[in-house]
């Protein structure tokens, strides 16, 4: 062997943490993440008190009108690579949502066309990228599949790895974990955790009916803004003279 022909061995792939996939079987029953499609993303983040809501760059790239719905299938890339997204096709269940965590790359798409459609054959709900996606005209003429990302590039990615399949992923901001449910519209991206799924679902079902009704008075015209003194008197804010 001729000195310095030997690859390093930091370049070498090692299995284990960042480089590791299995099958997750967790989460809320189908029956009950399907409720969630009664509600849009942002009644959704305002019960969980607005701190579960994907930073807002990541928004459909497909029509606006198709929603997003599922339990996450959790999937870690490095940078400019796809290779465990591809082997998510095979780890996903019927109507998971993948939840891609691309480090908010710019530098590669993680999907394309064909993955979105292999993805729909094997009845995936959509995906959700924290990075670029391509080949968009693709996805569109597939008519019916959600998905959201930071934007688009005509750039492909590698296929080598490293990565994950569900593991926990940092996505848009947000930690989220296999069996997470994951809503999407025109707002953007909300993430339920699993274990407050059910609770949830009773509160917001709760919620409906007078969150129905004050919207119906106030396209009536028929509301007042007293809630707004008292908030402003309760914090010893006092109106000043009015001016001439």
């Amino acid at each position: 062997m001729q000195l310095g022909s030997a690859r390093p061995q930091s370049a070498e792939m090692t299995p284990g943490p960042g480089f590791r996939y299995r099958r997750n079987t967790r989460g809320p029953a189908p029956e009950l993440v399907h409720r969630f499609g009664a509600f849009g993303a942002a009644d959704v983040s305002d019960m969980m008190n607005r701190l579960y809501t994907m930073n807002p760059s990541i928004k459909p790239v497909t029509p606006r009108e198709l929603r997003l719905l599922g339990r996450a299938c959790t999937v870690k890339v490095f940078p400019g690579d796809n290779l465990m997204v591809h082997k998510s096709l095979d780890l996903a269940n019927p109507g998971d949502v993948l939840v891609i965590d691309a480090s908010s790359s710019m530098m590669t798409a993680v999907i394309g066309d064909l993955v979105s459609t292999k993805a729909r054959h094997r009845g995936i709900a959509g995906v959700v990228v924290d990075g670029l996606v391509r080949d968009l005209d693709g996805i569109l003429a597939l008519g019916d599949f959600p998905v959201f990302a930071r934007g688009t590039t005509p750039l492909g990615p590698l296929h080598r790895g490293p990565g994950e399949v569900n593991y926990p992923v940092s996505v848009g901001g947000i930690v989220v974990n296999p069996g997470d449910v994951v809503l999407g519209d025109a707002d953007g991206v909300v993430v339920v955790p699993q274990e407050s799924a059910e609770s949830l679902l009773q509160r917001l079902d709760a919620r409906a009916a007078g969150a129905a009704e004050y919207q119906s008075a106030v396209a009536r015209g028929e509301f007042s803004n007293s809630w707004v003194d008292t908030m402003l008197d309760g914090n010893g804010l006092a109106s000043e003279p009015d001016l001439d």
